[in-house]
């Protein structure tokens, strides 16, 4: 039986321009950050709204611990 390494499995990260959120509505990619609060487990929520369309959106984002 053949063995799979992790050399074998490509590593799937997209190019710096293309990451980061987008719009679905629209495409753009700017954003304002309607308000912000704390949320259980150190993680933060913010809703978000689109600047072109003004869709929004929720993100949860993991806060970076100081060293």
């Amino acid at each position: 039986m053949p063995t799979l390494t992790t050399d074998s499995v490509p590593q799937i990260t997209p190019p710096a321009d293309q990451r980061g959120l987008v719009c679905r509505q629209c495409g753009c990619r700017h954003f304002r950050v309607i308000y912000t609060r704390p949320a259980w487990g150190g993680r933060l929520v913010r809703r978000r709204e689109c600047r072109h369309c003004g869709r929004r959106m929720t993100t949860w984002e993991k806060s970076g611990s100081p060293t």
